[in-house]
């Protein structure tokens, strides 16, 4: 019988309703939904043998491919819980998630693995496991048992593990397919890590719906990932603000992309001016501007027909969930003020892992007893009809000559630029100012721009105090391995 409410049901459900249609197009390989079945059943088996049991916790360190699927759901038919690790992350960081999060087994290639020993944990490749049965293994979880442990970039410190259950993701996945209308016919593209929930969600919900996921290892070939959205017959594109900049320098006039349904973004929101060049660049495409925190999955969508009315903002809440916005005081502000978004649902954390002091900042009571809320640390305001726009991170808000100082006001100032593809804002301590706004922008290519005349256009479209008192022309913004801007890199750069 297939347990409809565990996470690993998505893959069962699929191969028992469409066995022979392509899941999983990746490297080379086409796999059918029994295919990838049989195989997460394999690893179920060997994880077992090993002495998995339910609610050990199995980290997986593997580049996206067909093992890195079929680990994932391996290990959730196993009862475990999944730790995906970036394939990028270096010896040091990954004994640390091992170390912290308790794994009883590492999941990696024979040869990304070779000569690698961890006290207490077992090295399994998934790749060999072709002697075991292809049976799924008995069922014990319940859908309150953590399904994953999803790691934070640990930008500002150590990487804090999020705790997901299996009814977090299924009500997330739920409600992201009901907004996006996913149906069987989806074919969906991914080039993000399958260790960041953004990409991990591409697999997750592809499955779920029975349609097809194909599956890149990065996007390090643009016009590689662009011939293949035309050849696969693409439907569903997630982009992160760095993917969309790299589209946005490529001439694709000459392509059609008859295909293609929908185009999201998340991570960090788009500049209004990133977003009318995606809809000029994809006219057939709907664009859903998205915002979410991996605390959470998703938090709220934009609806297409509201990107004209409302381009800067991300939307409102998403399906079978509930947001609002509270003050210092905690409670309820008015339409246009500012404040901490706050998130309720079935799709909240339950935690973060081993961190109860961290946990109970922003995991706080709610209307119901015994729920738990979750405190995002964004600041928010909301207009008089509910949508959303984010204003910035409480700690990256900039306060100068004592004003509040929104970093994405300015970005979005300046990417709207014709002269510049990328920006981004950060505050640095100034014993006159108390900090001093520093942006740093990257032209785009082949066009030269000086910091004078980036501050001559700042001057004439926001206010004197908004204007920054320097301008750092560069090459390119260094990235997390999410795609996302690290500020963090940039002001290590004006320290040094």
């Amino acid at each position: 019988m297939i347990a409809a409410y565990l996470l690993d049901s998505f893959l069962e459900s699929s191969a028992a309703r469409f066995p022979d249609k392509i899941a999983l197009i990746s490297g080379g390989a086409r796999l059918t939904y029994r295919e990838m079945d049989e195989w997460a059943n394999r690893i179920a088996h060997r994880l077992i043998e090993a002495g998995v049991r339910r609610g050990d916790r199995a980290a997986m360190w593997l580049d996206n491919g067909p093992e890195a699927a079929a680990a994932i759901f391996g290990i959730l038919k196993a009862g475990a819980v999944f730790v995906p690790v970036n394939p990028s992350t270096k010896i040091d960081k990954l004994r640390y998630v091992l170390s912290d999060c308790g794994a009883k087994v590492l999941i990696a290639g024979a040869r990304k693995s070779e000569g690698l020993a961890v006290d207490g944990v077992t090295i399994v490749h998934p790749a060999e496991t072709g002697s075991y049965v292809c049976l799924p293994p008995a069922k014990h979880c319940i859908d309150v048992d953590l399904a994953a442990i999803i790691y934070t970039s640990g930008s500002t410190g150590r990487p804090k593990g999020v705790m997901l259950t299996h009814l977090n993701m299924i009500s997330a996945a739920n409600s992201i397919t009901a907004y996006l209308e996913n149906t069987a016919d989806d074919i969906i593209l991914n080039v993000l890590p399958l260790s960041f929930d953004y990409g991990l969600y591409q697999l997750l919900m592809a499955f779920k719906i029975g349609g097809t996921l194909v599956l890149e290892r990065g996007f390090v070939y643009p016009f590689q990932v662009v011939e293949t959205i035309i050849r696969e017959s693409v439907t569903g594109l997630p982009l992160v603000p760095t993917i969309a900049v790299l589209l946005l320098q490529m001439d694709l006039r000459k392509y059609q992309f008859p295909a293609l349904r929908y185009i999201t973004n998340t991570a960090a929101a788009l500049p209004p001016a990133h977003i009318a060049n995606l809809r000029s660049m994809f006219p057939a495409a709907k664009l859903f501007s998205m915002y979410g925190l991996t605390e959470c999955k998703r938090v709220s969508y934009l609806p297409p027909d509201q990107l004209d009315a409302r381009p800067a903002s991300v939307g409102r809440g998403m399906p079978n969930e509930e947001v609002f916005i509270v003050g210092e005081a905690g409670v309820r502000v008015a339409p246009g003020e500012t404040g901490e978004l706050v998130v309720r649902g079935s799709n909240v954390m339950k935690g973060y892992w081993n961190l109860p002091e961290e946990t109970a900042k922003v995991l706080k009571p709610g209307p119901v007893p015994g729920e738990m809320m979750l405190y995002t640390g964004d600041l928010f305001r909301a207009d008089s009809e509910g949508y959303l726009y984010f204003v910035a991170r409480k700690d990256d808000i900039i306060k100068s000559r004592g004003e509040k100082v929104s970093p994405r006001e300015i970005e979005n100032v300046l990417c709207a630029m014709p002269e510049i593809l990328e920006a981004a804002v950060i505050g640095v301590a100034d014993a006159v100012l108390g900090e001093a706004i520093v942006a740093f922008v990257v032209p785009r290519d082949r066009i030269t721009t000086t910091a004078r005349e980036v501050l001559r256009h700042c001057a004439a479209h926001m206010e004197e105090f908004l204007v920054p008192q320097r301008v750092h022309i560069l090459a390119s913004l260094p990235k997390s391995p999410n795609g996302k801007v690290d500020k963090h890199e940039l002001a290590r750069g004006i320290e040094a």
